[in-house]
């Protein structure tokens, strides 16, 4: 990594599932650095969707490496996701045309229920599809299939975990992370973020703070996609021997109404 910045850089492993991401630091100067991210991030980051891009690096054997500022800062915390400024910055990304133009020109194309439906069909293994309750959750995504029909499609993050909002110290929120995005149904991003940190009772509101109204076809769409994406995750963590998680959401699913 040396040669990215010279010998100078203190340049250590930010951590991460895929590896490919650091921390590189001079005289008090701090980058993050990434290795092959997308074309994506310098929009993101001229949206103000992510801390600032300071370059982009190409390298004859193909390798892409970008720096942004590193903040200082921190994540957010489950109860900070009541916050008014997690709806405000999720309608910016969600009605942004620039961010959408670019995943397009990028390749993307709409991430349909049927889709999804197919990879948890294909993925799951034989153990889970011995569960009652995954069982159930499969019944119960097939059966309204027909009902989950928007064709406002946007680019969705679908990963809304409390861990990828980072306030900065002058108070400015950004969502990172986001290798997963996707042009998608809006409630792929909502289902979670309401499902997991927002009191049942509380929806309306946060809704109304977002701009959109509590309807029974949001509703029933929020529900299915959280029930699909848990199934991906239990699938997930499973592979990855992380069986503590697993239950966790194995439970999550446990506590939905599947009728």
């Amino acid at each position: 990594m040396e040669h990215l910045l010279g010998q100078d850089w203190e340049i250590t492993p930010a951590g991460g599932e895929t590896g490919e991401a650091f921390f590189a630091q001079n005289n008090g100067q701090k980058l993050f650095l990434k290795r092959n991210s997308s074309p994506f991030l310098a929009v993101l980051s001229a949206e103000g969707i992510v801390p600032k891009l300071v370059w982009t690096k190409r390298f004859a054997n193909g390798d892409v490496y970008t720096a942004q500022q590193w903040l200082i800062g921190r994540e957010f915390s489950h109860s900070d996701m009541t916050d008014e400024r997690v709806a405000m910055l999720l309608k910016k990304i969600h009605t942004s045309k620039p961010l959408l133009e670019m995943l397009k020109r990028l390749g993307k194309t709409s991430l349909l229920p049927s889709m999804i439906l197919a990879v948890i069909n294909a993925e799951l293994d034989e153990e889970l599809l011995n569960n009652d309750i995954i069982v159930d959750s499969i019944h119960f995504l097939e059966a309204n299939l027909q009902y989950i029909d928007n064709e406002n499609h946007v680019v969705c993050h679908c990963d809304v975990n409390h861990n990828n909002w980072l306030l900065s110290e002058d108070n400015q929120l950004y969502l990172i992370d986001w290798d997963g995005a996707m042009i998608a149904d809006p409630a792929i991003d909502l289902g979670m973020l309401l499902h997991w940190y927002i009191p049942q009772e509380n929806w309306e509101d946060w809704l109304i703070q977002y701009g959109f109204e509590l309807t029974d076809d949001l509703l029933l769409r929020m529900k299915w996609y959280v029930i699909a994406q848990t199934l991906i995750s239990i699938q997930w963590y499973k592979k990855k021997n992380r069986f503590k998680e697993m239950e966790k959401w194995v439970q999550f699913l446990k506590e939905m109404d599947l009728k």
